[in-house]
């Protein structure tokens, strides 16, 4: 269905630019945020024809199907605290996912947003000179997906079983984004956010995963976060490491 943008901007009080078709609306965003667009600006799109995912990968944006969303952020946080983002920003999806679907959603360190041990959102964070870019892409109304990815995604449509309104979900999404911000500049901070999210997550404490880190892999069990938002994986032999980044899958 034809997205109801007027909706969205009699809800949401900042700035939204609206595209049938783009290439990424993380670009856009950087370019608006480079330009000195306000806190809050969204840019959504009905198409992305060159979706960014983490480490390069591409992110499946099916025409009309999908949230595809990034918006503008100007979080007042030091440098060290803004790998916690990307954990905040995950908490926000899926409280956006509860409140419009009525699902339960698990995290996946660092980044990923599951539905019944499968991807339903994810996250991307990219640091401009003034602003931080929170790219979210919500598998939404998708029926099915590519043959690469089909056993490893889904989307609310296929596990509620029910078409999904994406502008519902887009405004309470946005002020969920908000809301967790808010939580992470507080005075509680970091560690409110960290709390939070090992609670809701099913990966963060003693989950047996497998670690892809480039060429090398690890396995382990975890053992929570540190301060500043990375996973700890305690080996088979007993000595802990901390995962900056990587690929993390149940084993």
């Amino acid at each position: 269905m034809p997205f109801d943008l007027e909706y969205v901007r009699q809800t949401w009080p900042h700035a939204v630019s609206y595209f049938a078709t783009i290439d990424s609306t993380m670009i856009e965003a950087s370019r608006l945020a480079a330009a000195g667009c306000g806190q809050g600006t969204v840019v959504i799109a009905d198409e992305q024809t060159a979706g960014q995912g983490r480490h390069g990968r591409r992110w499946h944006s099916e025409p009309n199907a999908g949230l595809y969303v990034s918006i503008v952020l100007r979080p007042a946080l030091r440098v060290d605290a803004l790998p916690v983002l990307t954990l905040a920003l995950g908490l926000a999806a899926a409280d956006a996912i509860a409140e419009t679907a009525g699902l339960e959603c698990d995290l996946r360190w660092p980044n990923d947003v599951m539905l019944e041990g499968k991807k339903v959102a994810g996250i991307l964070v990219q640091l401009t000179d003034s602003a931080a870019i929170a790219g979210i892409g919500v598998n939404v109304n998708h029926t099915a997906f590519p043959a690469e990815i089909a056993a490893e995604a889904t989307s609310i449509r296929i596990v509620s079983s029910r078409p999904q309104s994406r502008e519902q979900l887009l405004v309470a999404l946005v002020a969920a984004v908000s809301r967790y911000c808010s939580v992470l500049e507080g005075q509680a901070g970091r560690d409110a956010i960290l709390h939070m999210f090992s609670r809701r997550s099913s990966y963060a404490r003693n989950k047996r995963v497998r670690v892809e880190q480039g060429a090398s892999t690890m396995e382990g069990i975890t053992a929570g976060l540190d301060p500043s938002g990375f996973l700890i994986v305690r080996g088979d032999d007993g000595k802990e490491q901390l995962v900056l980044a990587g690929g993390v899958r149940p084993c």
